[in-house]
């Protein structure tokens, strides 16, 4: 016999902040790279950025669309609503990149591939998601 108060919000676990030194290119006075703060976002908040990089696009038949996310798009825009602190949509922050948004600051202040590629990863296992990577090596056995 199950008990269904073991369902009741009360009862959930809470996901936790974490703490992630994004690149070596921002430091301390130490010469010790700065942590980053990302917050997981829920279900919802998920699936609305998913519908917020996902067109329709006409296809060879009249009046038939297809739907394409940009995922590229999507994963930039998925790290800026987890990034707590630094607050990437902070004026004197974006000024001093000369950019306007927090999607072009993320990478102006990541501007490594390899460092924002490994924040991807990050990004994606604080939220739940399996990266890319595990999914090959977990293949490869």
């Amino acid at each position: 016999m199950s008990d269904l108060s073991l369902f009741l919000k009360s009862n959930k676990k809470k996901r936790e902040n974490q703490f992630y030194a994004v690149t070596k290119s921002l430091c301390d006075g130490n010469g010790k790279p700065l942590l980053w703060e990302f917050a997981p976002i829920d279900t919802r908040e998920n699936q609305l950025l998913g519908e917020e990089c996902t067109k329709e696009l006409p296809t060879a038949n009249p009046g038939v669309f297809r739907t394409k996310t940009d995922y590229t798009v999507y994963t930039r825009k998925l790290i800026c609503q987890c990034c707590v602190f630094p607050d990437l949509l902070d004026k004197e922050l974006q000024e001093s990149y000369g950019v306007q948004n927090p999607e072009d600051l993320l990478l102006q202040m990541v501007d490594n591939p390899g460092e924002y590629g490994d924040l991807v990863e990050f990004v994606q296992k604080l939220n739940g998601f399996t990266p890319l990577s595990e999914k090959v090596e977990a293949a490869k056995n």
